[in-house]
């Protein structure tokens, strides 16, 4: 896949979760066909150069259609959309990763503790 800058951790933490979650709530509008109220792969193809994504090729956008939609209906909801670009931002799921270890880990902690 091409290579982008990840600047969803810079947003995230400028915007505050609100806002944030606004924003890509906005970045899903503008790639949605407006009559079906998802993303398809026509809509992404159409609309993927305003967010920067125009040098994606087809099979790139197809494959993260693919990878985003949960449901299996060929398309992208809301929902789907914000867990993908979350799930594509390296810096997100290295965050991600390191809660879910701490969670872990103090649940591990607090069984061994109750023994």
């Amino acid at each position: 896949m091409a290579e982008f800058e990840d600047f969803l951790p810079i947003m995230a933490q400028k915007l505050g979760e609100h806002e944030f979650m606004a924003e890509l709530c906005n970045g899903f509008r503008l790639l949605a066909d407006p009559r079906l109220g998802l993303i398809t792969l026509e809509s992404l193809k159409r609309n993927s150069g305003l967010l920067g994504l125009d040098s994606l090729t087809d099979s790139e956008l197809r494959a993260m259609m693919e990878e985003g939609d949960l449901d299996g209906d060929g398309a992208l909801n809301e929902h789907e959309f914000c867990v993908l670009m979350i799930r594509l931002s390296p810096s997100f799921m290295e965050e991600v990763y390191k809660w879910l270890n701490n969670a872990l880990e103090n649940d591990l902690e607090e069984i061994l503790n109750k023994k």
